[in-house]
C-alpha cells in the first residue's frame, strides 16, 4: 500500500502496510463508536475519523520504533489501540479496559491482532509490555505512572496529551518510575523505560490520581 492514506492521513508503507479490508473494518469501526452511547461525546462520523483515528495514528512511528506487545490503557472505545492494531497488523496490542460494556464493544470491533482484557492498569502485571499507549485518560502525570509501570526495560510510554499539559510534571513522574521523558513532538509525549518498575509501584487502585506524584 505504497503512498496510501486513510482519509487524509497518509499511512507509511512496510512496514505498516496493513491488510485488505482493514480500512474498511475501521470505518464501521467509527460508525459504531458514534453511535453507542457512553463511548465519545462526537456524534459525526467524519469529525471521529479525524479526532480519534487519525490522531491515533501519527502514533504509529513512535510506536513502532519499540519492540514487544502493545497496551492501550483505558482504550474505552479502542481509542488509540484500535488505528494502532490496525496499522502493526503484526503487533500483539491489548486494549485494557475496567468497564465490562466497553469491554464488551471493544470485543466486538478489536482487529486480529488485538485483545481485550478486563481490569484497571494497577492490577496487571509490571514491565510487562513494550510500549504502552494512552489518549485521554487522566490527566498527564497520572497516565504516566499507570502506563509505565506496565512497560519493561528498554520500552516505551506514549500518551497524547493537549496543548496545557505540563511536561515538567510528567519528566517527574517518569524519573520516579525509572524512565525518561525521552521525545516530546506535536501533542505526544515519549517516555523510556530505563530500568525495572521500583518497588512500591503500581500504587493500589485509585491512589494515582487521588494522590498523584506531582
Amino acid at each position: 500500500m505504497n503512498g496510501s492514506s486513510w482519509g487524509n492521513l497518509p499511512v507509511p508503507s512496510d512496514p505498516f502496510h496493513r491488510p485488505a479490508g482493514a480500512d474498511e473494518r475501521l470505518r464501521r469501526w467509527l460508525a459504531a463508536l458514534v453511535a453507542t452511547p457512553g463511548l465519545t461525546a462526537i456524534r459525526e462520523v467524519d469529525e471521529a475519523r479525524v479526532a480519534l483515528a487519525e490522531d491515533s495514528l501519527r502514533g504509529v512511528e513512535f510506536v513502532a520504533s519499540y519492540e514487544g506487545p502493545i497496551v492501550d490503557v483505558g482504550s474505552g472505545g479502542g481509542v488509540p489501540g484500535i488505528p494502532l492494531a490496525a496499522a502493526l497488523p503484526d503487533r500483539e496490542v491489548t486494549l485494557l479496559e475496567a468497564n465490562g460494556r466497553k469491554c464488551e464493544f471493544l470485543r466486538t470491533w478489536a482487529p486480529p491482532n488485538a485483545r481485550v482484557v478486563q481490569g484497571r492498569a494497577e492490577e496487571q502485571d509490571s514491565d510487562e509490555y513494550g510500549v504502552a499507549v494512552a489518549k485521554a485518560l487522566a490527566p498527564p502525570p497520572v497516565a504516566a505512572e499507570w502506563c509505565l509501570a506496565l512497560v519493561r526495560p528498554g520500552g516505551a510510554a506514549i500518551l497524547w496529551v493537549g496543548p496545557t499539559a505540563d511536561t515538567s510534571h510528567v519528566a517527574h513522574v517518569a524519573e520516579r518510575l525509572a524512565a525518561e521523558l525521552a521525545e516530546e513532538r506535536d501533542g505526544l509525549l515519549v517516555l523510556r523505560k530505563l530500568g525495572p518498575t521500583p518497588e512500591g509501584f503500581p500504587r493500589r487502585t485509585g491512589v494515582a490520581r487521588k494522590r498523584p506524584l506531582v
